[in-house]
């Protein structure tokens, strides 16, 4: 089963969300690496991250997603990977 417009159109409104919070997860991130490795790489993790966990919290009392539905949600992350690491300055 794929995504529903609903559930596609939450996980478009949490990248935008995290997208515009770009600048403290890079913060964030800056403090993890402690100056080592990719910051930028490190904030888009964190990001993809939160956005995985808000997609599986929508699922809540639904089941878990199905394999179709978690590569839906990769997709849907690469697919806006530029304008995340745009924010990001990376």
């Amino acid at each position: 089963m794929a995504i529903t417009e609903e559930d596609r159109a939450f996980v478009d409104g949490l990248i935008d969300y995290y997208v515009g919070e770009a600048g403290s997860y890079a913060q964030l991130a800056e403090e993890y690496t402690g100056g080592e490795g990719s910051v930028g790489d490190a904030a888009f993790g964190i990001i993809a991250g939160c956005v995985y966990a808000g997609f599986m919290q929508a699922f809540q009392g639904r089941g878990a997603p199905g394999l179709e539905e978690m590569r839906e949600l990769g997709s849907m992350i690469r697919g806006r990977a530029p304008q995340i690491r745009e924010a990001l300055g990376a």
